[in-house]
């Protein structure tokens, strides 16, 4: 998947949690995608993360710290 689109998908995630207070929305933003990405998406996603790549909502980097972390391919 493109870095691009991940990052939209992970940031209207976000968005939806983002009406919720902050510790609620970054629990749901990664029960969310604990729950429906696969670990390829996951690790892609931190792929991302780990190298700073910019456009990612601030809850989404908020969340990531209770996101499963896939083990490596």
């Amino acid at each position: 998947m493109s870095p691009e689109k991940l990052i939209y998908m992970a940031n209207q995630i976000a968005i939806f949690f983002e009406s919720k207070p902050v510790t609620e929305g970054a629990a749901g933003t990664a029960a969310h995608i604990n729950d429906f990405w696969e670990p390829r998406m996951r690790r892609q996603l931190f792929a991302l993360i780990d190298a700073g790549t910019p456009g990612f909502r601030p809850l989404v980097l908020q969340a990531a710290a209770e996101i499963r972390r896939p083990a490596e391919a």
